[in-house]
């Protein structure tokens, strides 16, 4: 056997290992579970990588979710035309504006009972393969394209009704998605077939890290699908009508409708705070250091921590060094920093082999970043309740260790069939 495939295959292995060390609750992980998922895994790794016909689906999924972005893209450039119709749309108005539309188009689905009836019967499905529960097994298809705070935003009414180590399940996920809007500009720097196969094995690795890190126990009748006008025992009880006591009141259409986009615009300015200050913060740091010694940055410091886990993927050590530093340049910064590096060369077979060139394409394609783990707190913050939050604001370290972990097995899985 090829010693480098054996070092990839250890490497792997090691990855799970670490979630195992890190478990909140070693004795409830669900092993037949993590294995079920582990070997979809492995069979969607070799077909996406072997056969057209996997990325094709994946593709065409991405491109409904671009089309739905697109629409919001109409409405933002009413207000502000300058904004959109550049050549390049900044981070805001990108990603985030949209979720002016999105979140009270999915709230209008869920207002009147279709979103939970999808959520109900895709969830049971993916429920009955990957053995979670439904809510944790349909986010896990939503984010797929949809990302991490545009989904979490539209499930704000799950949220609010699921317990606090669930959302913490939820929150560590999130760490390993991207937006169907950045699919087209991922695939015009770096191969578009290895993005393409990232994005289902992200999902897929999602759900055996979350399930090892923080496996939750839930009974049958907590594992339930929740309407408009669910409420949970922490929070206050809906206005309920006086002859059918037992169904709170749902709110008049138009006036929910105008709360959701309230809700959706203060989501945003959440959103874009907590990341300003959460990079402006790492940026600080990375000075101080440098003031030290030039050489010091956040970068370069997880660059050097990440290098035992780059030569795992079965590179050569020095190719296992490179890799290594443009991981921690990517997990401080972001995907694009090491994108628009690498773009001009990447398809040079001579610089990157396929292996490297799959596995760094594959590492890369997640939104896993110090500036994520801001999205995702701020995001909740305007959406669950103070307990929920802080036990997210908590357990920071095992967001990103989550994200960390989910693209390293990703990366290493891919690299398992490209050589």
């Amino acid at each position: 056997m090829n010693t480098y495939l054996l070092v990839n295959i250890i490497g792997v292995l090691v990855f799970l290992a670490i979630a195992f060390l890190f478990s909140k609750d070693h004795k409830h992980i669900n092993w037949r579970s993590v294995i079920i998922v582990l070997v979809l895994n492995l069979v969607i790794a070799y077909l996406l990588t072997n056969f057209s016909v996997g990325r094709d689906i994946v593709k065409a999924t991405a491109e409904g979710f671009q089309w739905l972005v697109n629409i919001s893209y109409k409405g933002i450039a009413v207000a502000f035309p300058d904004w959109v119709n550049v050549k390049q749309m900044n981070f805001f108005t990108a990603a985030l504006m949209p979720i002016l539309m999105i979140v009270p188009l999915f709230d209008i689905l869920t207002y009147f009972g279709i979103l939970p009836f999808i959520i109900k019967w895709i969830g049971r499905g993916m429920a009955f393969v990957t053995g979670q529960p439904k809510f944790e097994s349909f986010y896990a298809i939503e984010m797929m394209f949809l990302g991490n705070t545009e989904a979490m935003a539209v499930s704000s009414v799950q949220l609010k009704n699921i317990s606090a180590q669930r959302v913490l399940t939820i929150a560590m996920m999130s760490m390993s998605c991207i937006t169907a809007a950045m699919v087209g500009a991922y695939a015009q720097m770096v191969p578009g077939q290895y993005v393409l196969t990232a994005i289902p094995l992200n999902i897929l690795n999602a759900i055996i890290v979350t399930n090892i890190l923080n496996p939750v126990q839930i009974s049958a009748e907590e594992d339930k699908v929740y309407e408009i006008g669910d409420v949970s025992s922490q929070q206050e009880a809906a206005e309920v009508v006086s002859d059918r006591p037992e169904k709170p009141e749902r709110e008049p259409f138009f006036s929910f409708l105008g709360d959701s986009i309230l809700g959706a615009g203060r989501l945003i300015l959440i959103i874009v705070a907590n990341v300003i200050a959460f990079v402006a913060l790492a940026t600080l740091i990375s000075k101080l250091l440098g003031l030290i010694n030039p050489w010091l940055s956040l970068e370069h410091i997880m660059g050097v921590i990440m290098f035992p886990f780059a030569w795992l993927m079965g590179l050569d050590v020095n190719h296992a060094f490179q890799f290594a530093q443009f991981m921690g340049t990517k997990l401080v910064t972001n995907e694009f920093v090491v994108m628009s590096e690498i773009a001009p060369k990447i398809s040079n077979p001579k610089l990157f082999s396929p292996h490297y060139q799959a596995q760094l394409t594959v590492f890369l394609t997640s939104f896993a970043n110090v500036s994520t783990v801001g999205m995702i707190i701020g995001c909740l913050k305007g959406i669950v309740s103070r307990d929920k939050n802080d036990l997210i604001s908590k357990n920071v370290g095992y967001l990103f260790l989550s994200g960390i972990l989910v693209s390293l097995m990703s990366a290493g899985i891919v690299g398992l069939f490209i050589w």
